[in-house]
């Protein structure tokens, strides 16, 4: 039979969009057509093809071989189609059976010797794989990878020769067994390495039990970047759908090997000098930017003025939304952005504003211009809004006598809040809709006056009401609490109003 189709996998955001890579040989002048709207890498892979085939001992067939990629319509790029792309032409020309490619689907680069080389969006592909019911062979590079979907069945192979043997049930190839998570503990940053910072210390708590935003401000030096490192170390562990979702976004970033983020909260930083692109994704072929890369982690954005304001302008969607979606002439990607905004700043340029040690040489119009960097939208998206002051050289010098808690003991009360919050709503208080505001951070008629008094004095927005709610029903968590008191609520508004 002279035709013969092999499924494989496109990338398309976090998504693995099937592909049938239809092969059909007829008579005419030898030639290698590819259609279906094939990039360049894709167009090239015929070159590679072509030698793979010839060094792993088979035949590549004298004749015009017609290559289609389908659906027509879906951009294809990248070397993954030269596996199936070769078992196409193997199988078109008998010298691979063709009812050993039906239930399986192969992604995977050539070399010129016919090894596999590694590809991005593996596990996308392996996890897309497993709801069609089909397995799925990937090159051994990416085995490991693939097989975090624990209920594909993966198979892995070194080179085209070792596949075809296989495919011809001569060496039959094992499934890949899912790599075991290693126990060992992630070592963070510890609490116990920042003195004093009290207040500081129990707004980051707060932060992390109720995965709010936050913000911190103070003059250079007193500890506002060791404070948001710290954040990390105190937030719950990753769940298994949370460990997939940050997996899938580093694999089809590229960066899946490099870091092996997918056991820990991810933790971005990026520099002052980003681009909006490098921060919300995007390019011809959209790939995640550094909010998608935080998903289900922290974003820090130190020397939050330094960032362009446009910069900084297209973080408001997906702070409220938790999702990026980008638009391109020919095709929409949507990539995840739930995280959690952590940033410093300083008060002023020179950075010593309200100050008590060191004047502030800035005038009041260069202060002014400094902080319109940052607009009221964006301020009100953050939920902490905290002055973080200097500490005294005494208490530096005492160490001794500085019994501050560590990350492990905090963790455990953000946990145990955290859970709380599962259990009641299934969600974050972050994440809390209005109408569940009205259901779970109903206030009494005290609390009520006071949120009242307080908008009025602060000048708050609608949106900055109910994120102080928020913020005061994780208060009452950490604190055990089933209502919110009036405590709690002061201290909430307290956040908010550090900052005004």
């Amino acid at each position: 039979m002279s035709l013969a189709i092999v499924y494989t996998r496109a990338k398309r955001g976090i998504e693995a969009p099937l592909v049938s890579v239809e092969t059909h040989l007829s008579n005419g002048l030898p030639a290698l057509n590819i259609v279906g709207l094939p990039e360049t890498a894709v167009k090239e892979s015929k070159d590679r093809v072509r030698s793979a085939i010839i060094n792993s001992h088979f035949e590549f067939p004298a004749r015009r071989i017609t290559i289609n990629l389908a659906p027509a319509d879906l951009p294809k790029e990248g070397g993954r189609f030269d596996l199936p792309i070769a078992l196409g032409i193997l199988a078109a020309s008998g010298q691979v059976p063709i009812e050993s490619l039906r239930n399986t689907e192969f992604i995977g680069e050539l070399a010129l010797t016919g090894d596999l080389r590694s590809v991005t969006g593996a596990l996308a592909a392996s996890l897309q794989s497993q709801q069609d019911q089909r397995a799925i062979v990937v090159p051994a590079a990416n085995a490991d990878e693939a097989a975090l979907a624990e209920k594909s069945v993966v198979f892995s192979a070194s080179n085209l020769l070792q596949l075809c043997a296989h495919l011809h049930q001569r060496e039959q190839l094992s499934p890949h067994v899912r790599p075991p998570q290693t126990g060992a503990s992630i070592k963070y940053p510890d609490l116990s390495d920042i003195k004093g910072q009290q207040q500081a210390r129990r707004a980051l708590e707060v932060a992390a039990a109720g995965q709010h935003n936050l913000l911190f401000s103070g003059p250079p030096g007193t500890g506002k970047t060791m404070l948001a490192s710290r954040l990390p170390g105190i937030l719950p562990p990753l769940s298994q759908d949370e460990m997939l979702e940050v997996a899938n976004l580093y694999s089809v970033s590229q960066q899946y090997k490099a870091t092996l983020l997918y056991q820990q909260r991810p933790f971005r930083n990026p520099h002052h000098s980003a681009s909006a692109v490098a921060l919300v994704g995007g390019g011809s072929n959209p790939k995640p930017g550094e909010i998608s890369l935080a998903h289900n982690g922290v974003l820090f954005l130190d020397e939050l003025p330094e960032f362009q304001r446009n910069v900084l302008e297209v973080l408001r969607e997906p702070l409220e939304s938790g999702e990026i979606l980008i638009s391109r002439a020919n095709q929409q990607v949507c990539f995840p952005a739930r995280f959690q905004l952590v940033a410093a700043m300083n008060p002023c340029p020179c950075g010593y504003y309200g100050d008590s040690e060191r004047l502030c040489r800035c005038t009041p119009d260069r202060i002014n211009r400094y902080r319109d960097k940052i607009s009221g939208p964006l301020l009100d998206r953050i939920d902490l809004q905290l002055s973080v002051n200097r500490i005294a050289p005494e208490l530096l010098a005492n160490n001794k006598n500085s019994a501050t808690e560590n990350s492990a003991t905090v963790a455990k009360r953000v946990l145990a809040a955290r859970n709380v919050q599962w259990l009641r709503q299934q969600k974050t208080n972050a994440q809390l809709n209005n109408q569940e505001i009205e259901q779970h951070c109903a206030l009494n008629d005290e609390g009520l006056q006071l949120l009242t008094q307080a908008s009025h004095k602060l000048q708050l927005s609608p949106r900055a009401y109910y994120r102080i709610l928020r913020v005061a029903r994780t208060i009452a968590d950490l604190a055990h609490s089933p209502d919110i008191r009036l405590c709690d609520l002061s201290e909430a508004i307290g956040y908010r109003g550090a900052s005004n």
